[in-house]
This record gives structure tokens, sequence and C-alpha cells, in this order.
């Protein structure tokens, strides 16, 4: 027989107390848009709510601060485009693999307002910094490792590469050339880019 208590326990929780998901991707969008409109510094948890057509409470529901609110949704999205570290094989089809689904993600019209203010504002706020750095650097850096690692036990690379350098060759050329200097990033500048990485990262063979 099942008690009262467990049945409770077992009950869908409803009311105030549920955060909706639909809720959540308003939310999510409209902080998105209202980041790359006016900036990390300028936005407000307020700004956010008017443009969702939302509560301030469905926000402080979710996430005590807006550093708290830009980190967690910067780290989901960012999380869902972390380059595959699928073996292709050898290390010119790893890193040209990684280099195009890189590229894929910086091509989203939010992201070359959003990524250059956020690296703004991290270089003036150490908690910002850390948390993103942890939450969307540290991520691809340990999928460029893995990279590294299995070109290693290939014998394309030597065994006392300096990871840490040869994974800065990875995201800073393409990071530079879309969100700073400009021009191409088509398929010619990727096969480029591919050699020159490789032939990088090869040097010291």
């Amino acid at each position: 027989m099942v008690s009262l208590r467990d049945d409770e326990l077992r009950r869908p929780p409803a009311g105030a107390g549920v955060l909706r998901q639909s809720v959540t991707e308003t939310i999510r969008r409209a902080m998105f848009e209202e980041l790359a409109e006016s900036g990390y510094a300028r936005m407000s948890m307020e700004a956010v709510t008017r443009r969702a057509g939302v509560g301030k409470a469905a926000l402080y529901r979710r996430w005590p601060s807006k550093e708290a609110m830009v980190v967690e949704l910067v780290s989901e999205a960012a999380a869902a485009h972390i380059p595959t570290t699928t073996d292709s094989g050898s290390l010119h089809g790893d890193v040209e693999r990684f280099l195009r689904e890189t590229l894929r993600a910086l091509r989203h019209p939010l992201v070359g307002r959003i990524i250059p203010d956020l690296l703004a504002e991290s270089a003036r706020s150490a908690s910002l910094h850390d948390a993103l750095h942890h939450a969307v650097l540290g991520p691809r850096r340990s999928a460029v490792a893995t990279l590294l690692d299995r070109a290693t036990l290939r014998g394309e690379l030597p065994p006392d590469i300096d990871t840490a350098l040869a994974t800065d060759l990875f995201g800073a050329p393409l990071y530079f050339r879309m969100l700073a200097a400009g021009g191409p990033t088509d398929d010619a500048y990727v096969t480029r880019l591919t050699h020159a990485i490789v032939a990088a990262v090869t040097a010291s063979r």
C-alpha cells in the first residue's frame, strides 16, 4: 500500500515552483538579443524581463544575478557547439574538422557581437573571466588536447610537445580573423590555416 507521503513524493511538481521550459527558452532568447544589442555592462535583468515579457520573479527563480544568468546560458549555447573529437585518422583531418566546426559556430549572427563584448568585460571582472574560462574555453581546450594526444600516439607529434601553446593555435587565428581583423573565412582559408597549424605543431619533430 502506498502511503500519502510516498504518493506526494512521486507526484509531479506543480504551481509557481515549476520552472517551465517554455518560459526558460523565452528568457534565453531575450537574454541573447539584449546582450547583443546592449552589451554586458548595460544589460540589466529588468531589460531582459521586458524583452521576454515575463516578471522579475521568473528570472530570479532561475538565476540570482545577471552574471549567473549570462554564464549559464552562454555556457549551454557553447556546449552545444563543442567540436567533435572523433578520430579522422590523421592530425590534418582532425585539425581541419575542428576548424570547420568552430567556424560554423562563430558564424552565428549574434556571436560576432556577443563574444568580443564578453571578452572585454572579462578583462574587467575576474569572476566573469573565471566562470567563462571554465565553462566555455575549458571544454574546447580539452577537445584540442584530445586531438593532440591522439596525434602523439600515432607518432605524428613528439611526446614533449608544448600542449598549451599548440592549443592556442587551434582557436586564436579564427577568433582574430572573424572578430577583429575581418577577411574571408572560406574553404580556401580553412585549408591554408589547417596546413599552417599542422606545420607549426609538427615543426619540432
